[in-house]
């Protein structure tokens, strides 16, 4: 079995990469290892310079039909409204972040994959080695019937940041960040409709999103890590309910509950996104804070960027070290950039002394509603990736 390319991992930045590359002509083949169909709400945040993706993919339409459209979003504490980013006034096509779970967007993505390179989406497949060849890679794995074997002109790897084998190259160091977060999924009581809104309470922030079919996501600081005490219970959704109400108080039922999360933060990144004819793309290439929601969205922009250079690997020669570094160089910039801002919500959000809350609010309300408001509207949405 031959393949131009093989893409390993068949999720969001997997999917759209093979999309991207079928639609430029190139003989594409992903290996998934999951064999059920996409489930879980996971990254729900569809920024605009993914949605004009999305509409060069030819996928936009069903994405805006099913997603609920944010082109607000609000800053609070202590039940005072302290300003707001307006994003549908920005001057570009799609004004406004998407909310859609992730599942959701994985199976429309499944679709139009199998509508531009039917049969290529291979599930229940798993990678297990790379070897560098001649003019491309042998790669080798596990199905449902034993062992598989491809040879690739490239291969990419979407796996996400654990993604290792024999033959890849190693993730790269990680950093941890202390904080940690409660994250959860209930039925919509908090009457902000499509609205997403920040609270900045003094213990740590809750971030709230709306979500189809009335269900809202709340994302809550919960303090710092420690040392794990196996004795200590795993929060649950009633802790979700009483932290909400806390901070924000907002109306939780927790037994409307459909996902719950604790979790930390890292920052990784691996020391060659072009490795020969292996080139790593999302959470394969870097992982950032997830606090922002700029995750996924950048690991689209990675397949935007090198597709191009992706497809020209295959046409028997390697890109000139200029073009590998122009696509490089690129990237690099769009996730220094949101890291930075990824760093700068956690911040934002972590808990404060009581003096400096003020101070904080102050500027806050400063920001949000004098000239810098359509600059952070324009951040928040990620509008520097165009």
């Amino acid at each position: 079995m031959t393949t131009e390319v093989l893409v390993i991992g068949g999720g969001p930045v997997g999917l759209v990469s093979a999309i991207l590359l079928a639609q430029a002509g190139v003989d594409v083949t992903v290996w998934e290892r999951r064999s059920d169909s996409p489930s879980g709400t996971r990254a729900i945040g569809i920024h605009p310079p993914s949605l004009d993706l999305f509409e060069q993919l030819g996928v936009l339409d069903e994405i805006r039909r099913d997603a609920v459209r944010i082109d607000q979003g609000e800053a609070w504490n202590a039940g005072r409204r302290l300003g707001a980013v307006v994003f549908r006034d920005r001057p570009v096509p799609h004004p406004y972040v998407a909310a859609l779970e992730q599942w959701r967007t994985e199976r429309i993505l499944r679709a139009r994959l199998e509508a531009v390179a039917p049969g290529s989406l291979r599930t229940g497949t798993s990678c297990t080695r790379l070897t560098p060849a001649e003019d491309g890679v042998l790669v080798s794995g596990n199905d449902a019937d034993g062992t598989v074997r491809t040879r690739a002109a490239v291969v990419v790897v979407a796996a996400g940041g654990r993604a290792t084998v024999d033959g890849m190259q190693a993730p790269g160091p990680v950093h941890r960040y202390r904080d940690r977060y409660l994250m959860g999924d209930v039925a919509d009581r908090s009457g902000a409709g499509s609205i997403a809104r920040v609270h900045l309470h003094h213990r740590g922030v809750v971030e709230s999103f709306p979500l189809p079919h009335g269900v809202r996501r709340y994302v809550v600081h919960t303090g710092y890590s420690v040392d794990q005490d196996p004795a200590r219970p795993e929060p649950t959704a009633s802790d979700l309910a009483s932290l909400v109400a806390e901070r924000t108080g907002d109306d939780v039922d927790p037994a409307t509950n459909t996902m719950l999360s604790a979790f930390g933060v890292l920052r990784r990144r691996r020391k060659r996104v072009v490795d020969g004819r292996v080139v790593y793309l999302g959470d394969a290439a870097h992982e950032i804070s997830p606090i922002g929601g700029q995750g996924m969205n950048l690991g689209w922009s990675d397949a935007r960027v090198f597709a191009p250079l992706i497809a020209r690997m295959t046409t028997g020669h390697l890109s000139t070290q200029h073009d590998v570094a122009a696509a490089v160089s690129r990237q690099q910039r769009a996730i220094r950039r949101a890291s930075w801002q990824a760093e700068l919500n956690m911040r934002l959000g972590r808990p404060l002394p009581g003096p400096l809350v003020g101070i904080r609010d102050l500027a806050l309300r400063t920001a949000l509603n004098g000239p810098a408001m359509p600059i952070l509207a324009d951040a928040y949405t990620m509008r520097w990736l165009r």
